[in-house]
């Protein structure tokens, strides 16, 4: 195709008028991202805390058990970072290590929530704080990360019940945040950039899972 003409009005001089109202725009574009700013630094100040009850759970019916201070960081999601996306791991050991080791200190990283294979959901880190899963900071502040137990050479460790499971926590999560139920946004620890990590592994089932998340979304309360 030929190079397209420019509009006959493509050089008008812009009025002042215009420049006053696109200034005042740019004004208050500039003072909302200052006011989105000072709300994620607020919650970083020393000794600011926001109030949360000890042992509180954010999806019904999971157990806590709170993972080491040094795995995750304070926030106060998602009001200082949005969050729009899920990201599913798969623990490469038991239950019980991988609880273990997101008590641990030196361990350097943690998820919010595992889902065991039997179904049962223990949450580690409250949603609204920064989770050190997905080895990308920008992915952390963004995400809600859930672990399965088992290892991903082994299909037989992803049990009806923890797909099921699973699929009941991410589709309410997605509710909780507005969240779309696709694959853009519902992810595996290997699609994250930059991470040298490979599950959920080959044997991830991700067409029974979405569709228990999409039956799992729609079902009544």
């Amino acid at each position: 195709m030929g190079q397209r003409k420019a509009p006959k009005d493509g050089d008008r001089k812009v009025g002042r008028r215009a420049l006053l109202i696109g200034g005042t725009a740019a004004a208050v574009g500039t003072a909302v991202l200052a006011r989105d700013e000072l709300a994620r630094l607020w919650w970083r100040v020393p000794g600011v805390e926001k109030p949360r009850k000890e042992g509180e759970v954010d999806f019904a019916g999971a157990r806590w058990v709170a993972a080491s201070d040094a795995n995750w960081r304070r926030a106060d999601r998602p009001d200082d970072y949005g969050i729009d996306m899920v990201i599913i791991h798969v623990t490469q050991g038991s239950f019980a290590s991988a609880v273990k080791v997101f008590q641990d200190p030196e361990h350097g990283a943690a998820a919010h929530y595992i889902v065991r294979k039997d179904g049962h959901i223990t949450q580690m880190i409250r949603e609204l704080d920064v989770a050190y899963h997905a080895g990308n900071r920008d992915y952390n502040e963004r995400s809600i990360g859930i672990e399965h137990e088992g290892f991903v050479d082994r299909p037989q460790d992803l049990t009806d019940e923890m797909y099921e499971a699973s699929a009941r926590l991410t589709a309410r999560i997605c509710a909780r945040y507005d969240i779309p139920v696709d694959r853009e946004h519902i992810i595996g620890h290997v699609e994250v950039p930059g991470t040298d990590h490979t599950d959920p592994g080959e044997h991830w089932d991700w067409d029974r899972y979405m569709k228990l998340v999409r039956e799992a979304s729609t079902a009544k309360a």
